[in-house]
C-alpha cells in the first residue's frame, strides 16, 4: 500500500488516541470533580469524533486503498480533499461540542461531515462501477455507502426537531437510534465486511453462500432498525418482521463462519497469529451482538436493555470497540500494514484486554442496576479500564510512528 495510505493510517490512529483521551476524562469526571467540563457536551464530542475521526476516517482510507489495489492505480490524490474535508469536520466537532454542546458551530460541522460522506459515497460508488470486473467486495462497499448516506436522515430529523423546539421524547430517541443503527449496523459493518471479502476473495470467487449472506444482512438491515424501537408498542406484523430480521442476520453470519471454517486451510487464508486472534475476538463480539439482538425481541429483555444506561453503553462499546475496532486492527495486521514491533504488540494486547475488562465491568454494572445494587468501586474500576484503553492506543501510536 502507498505511503499516502500510511499517512492517513497514522492520522486515524492518532484520532483513536484522542477518542481514548476523551473517554478517560469522561470516566474521571464521574469519580472526581471537574466542574469546568460539561459531561454531556464532552460525551457528544467523544461519540461524534469516534464515529467521524476514527472509524469513518479509517474506513474511507481503507476503501480507497482497496480500490487502488483492485484498479492498480493510486487513488489517494483523487480522494485527498474528501479525506481532508472529513478530518476537518471531525476536528470541528471535537472542539465545538465541548464548548457549546449542540450549537451553531457543532451542528454546522456535523452537517458538513454528512455532506462530505454523501460526496464520498457518490464518487466511490462510481469508482466501484468502473472496476474492470464486478467484485464481491464491491457489493458490501456499495451497501456501506448507501447506509451511511441513509443514516443522515436521523441526524437531520434530530436537527429539525431541535430547531423547531419539537419536544417529543419518542421521536427524539427514534431519530438518534436511526442514525446510530445505520452507522454501526450499516456503514461500519458493511464497510468492514467489504474489506474482509476483498482480503479473502480468492477463497470464494463466485461463492453463492457469501452472496446469500450479503443479501440476508442487506435485506434485513432496514427492518432491524426497529430492534432499537422495541420499547414502543409495535404492530404485531412489524414485530414479526423484526424477529425475522434478527434471525436473518444471525443466519447470514453462520453462513460466513461456515465459509471461513471450510476454507481456512486453503492457500491465501493464512494470517499472522496476532491478526487471527484479533479477528477471532472481533468475530466472537459480533456473535454475541447478534444473539443479544435476537434476545432483545423478548419483551421482558427488551425493557431491561433500553431501561438501564450501563447496558446501552456496554452494547455500543461492544460494537464500536469489540467488533469494529478489533476487526480493523486484525485486518491491518493481516495485510501486514501494522508493524509487529514490541510497542505495537504490547499496545494491542493491553488494548484488547482493556476492551474485555471494560465490557465485563459494564455488564456487571448493568445487571446489578436492575436489582438496584451498587457495586463498590465500580466507577474507579471503569476509570482504570479507560486508562488501559488509552495506554494501549498510545503504545500503538508510538509503535506505528517508529516503524513508518
Amino acid at each position: 500500500m502507498s505511503s499516502r495510505f500510511f499517512q492517513w493510517l497514522r492520522i486515524s490512529f492518532f484520532n483513536l488516541l484522542l477518542v481514548a483521551v476523551l473517554g478517560f476524562v469522561l470516566r474521571y469526571k464521574i469519580v472526581y470533580s471537574l466542574p469546568f467540563i460539561d459531561q454531556k457536551h464532552l460525551l457528544h464530542a467523544h461519540s461524534h469524533f469516534a464515529f467521524t475521526g476514527w472509524i469513518t476516517q479509517a474506513l474511507m482510507a481503507l476503501m480507497i486503498a482497496t480500490l487502488s489495489k483492485q484498479k492498480q492505480v493510486d487513488l489517494f490524490p483523487k480522494y485527498r480533499w474528501l479525506l481532508y474535508a472529513n478530518l476537518i469536520t471531525a476536528y470541528g466537532m471535537l472542539f465545538s461540542f465541548p464548548i457549546q454542546g449542540y450549537g451553531f458551530f457543532s451542528i454546522s460541522f456535523s452537517t458538513l461531515s454528512i455532506f462530505t460522506s454523501w460526496i464520498f459515497a457518490v464518487v466511490c460508488w462510481k469508482e466501484i462501477n468502473s472496476l474492470p470486473a464486478k467484485t464481491l467486495s464491491g457489493q458490501w462497499f456499495k451497501a456501506a455507502l448507501f447506509f451511511n448516506a441513509l443514516s443522515a436522515l436521523g441526524a437531520f430529523s434530530l436537527a429539525f426537531m431541535m430547531a423547531n423546539k419539537i419536544i417529543h421524547q419518542n421521536w427524539y430517541l427514534l431519530a438518534i437510534y436511526f442514525f446510530l443503527h445505520f452507522q454501526y449496523n450499516g456503514w461500519f459493518f458493511f464497510g468492514c465486511m467489504g474489506l474482509f471479502v476483498a482480503k479473502l476473495s480468492s477463497l470464494f470467487p463466485d461463492d453463492k453462500k457469501i452472496k446469500t449472506a450479503f443479501w440476508l444482512f442487506a435485506g434485513s438491515c432496514f427492518p432491524a432498525y426497529f430492534l432499537s424501537a422495541l420499547w414502543l408498542t409495535l404492530p404485531v406484523w412489524l414485530y414479526v418482521v423484526v424477529i425475522i430480521s434478527a434471525i436473518a442476520q444471525l443466519a447470514g453470519w453462520i453462513r460466513i463462519i461456515n465459509i471461513i471454517i471450510k476454507n481456512e486451510k486453503k492457500p491465501g487464508a493464512s494470517l499472522p497469529a496476532p491478526a487471527k486472534w484479533l479477528l477471532l475476538f472481533s468475530s466472537f463480539a459480533l456473535t454475541v451482538k447478534l444473539f443479544l439482538q435476537l434476545a432483545s425481541t423478548i419483551p421482558y429483555l427488551s425493557t431491561l436493555a433500553f431501561g438501564y444506561r450501563p447496558i446501552v453503553i456496554a452494547y455500543l462499546h461492544l460494537i464500536l470497540l469489540g467488533v469494529i475496532t478489533l476487526f480493523l486492527l486484525g485486518y491491518l495486521m493481516g495485510e501486514n500494514v501494522l508493524p509487529r514491533n514490541k510497542k505495537v504488540m504490547k499496545g494491542t494486547i493491553i488494548f484488547t484486554a482493556a476492551i474485555i475488562f471494560n465490557e465485563f465491568l459494564l455488564m456487571i454494572q448493568g445487571v446489578t442496576a436492575i436489582s438496584y445494587i451498587m457495586v463498590p468501586y465500580i466507577n474507579e474500576l471503569l476509570l482504570l479500564a479507560a486508562s488501559l484503553l488509552f495506554t494501549g492506543i498510545l503504545l500503538l501510536n508510538l509503535g506505528i510512528k517508529k516503524q513508518t
